[in-house]
């Protein structure tokens, strides 16, 4: 299948998913992945009418998207991949969205960063719900503290992002999530890829993230 036929069918399965949920959230928007896709592909992606896209690596992104956001000024883009304190200039000049706020250091060179350039993209707050060491995201344990300290530097903090283990099931690692947001009163959820953003639909999703589902299997890097 193409890229417009896949894209369509994606939102054509989180419609149905919504309409499965008991409780669906009050929408779910399609982050495509592009990470190792060209230009080619994303466009033809732009064409399809899809607007919202996550990157995992901030060099890749500054090849990719400047001309594109400069060409389509609603194209929104959000960080997906972990965030290294050097490379947060250049971040927040280029994401409209960080998902990987996941430590005390990286929150205050965000704060620095706002308070030099008068700028900071919305954040989520990821959260390693497997509790892997080789994985980023702040542990379960110590995400209010991190939120509230987010909160004290007013970082623009809107939700929790998570990715759970591979072999695991899903669903509690969702149901947690979308529980630990509503204890702190936070509203967005970025969780679900291409093989479980249906079964992150019906916990509450806002955001899913979808790569090799709409653009195929990407290249190894």
């Amino acid at each position: 299948m193409s890229i417009p036929e896949n894209l369509a069918a994606i939102l054509a399965r989180i419609d149905a998913a919504r309409k499965a949920a008991i409780a669906p959230a009050p929408h779910t928007r399609l982050v495509a992945v592009s990470k190792t896709v060209d230009e080619t592909g994303i466009r033809e992606a732009i064409v399809s009418g899809q607007r919202l896209f996550g990157e995992n690596r901030v060099q890749e992104a500054q090849r990719k998207f400047p001309q594109l956001k400069a060409e389509f000024p609603d194209l929104e883009l959000h960080l997906i991949g972990p965030l290294q304190t050097n490379k947060v200039k250049e971040a927040v000049a280029l994401f409209d969205a960080i998902q990987t706020l996941d430590r005390v250091k990286l929150a205050d060179v965000l704060a620095a960063e706002r308070d030099r350039s008068g700028k900071c993209p919305r954040l989520f707050l990821q959260v390693n719900t497997g509790e892997e060491p080789q994985k980023a995201g702040v542990m379960p344990a110590e995400t209010e503290t991190l939120i509230a300290y987010a909160r004290k530097l007013e970082l623009p903090l809107i939700g929790l992002m998570c990715i759970p283990p591979v072999e695991d099931d899903v669903a509690p690692h969702f149901a947690f999530l979308a529980k630990l947001a509503k204890e702190n009163g936070l509203g967005e959820l970025s969780m679900g890829m291409s093989g479980d953003f249906e079964m992150a639909v019906r916990f509450g999703a806002t955001y899913v993230r979808v790569g090799s589902a709409i653009f195929g299997e990407r290249a190894k890097i």
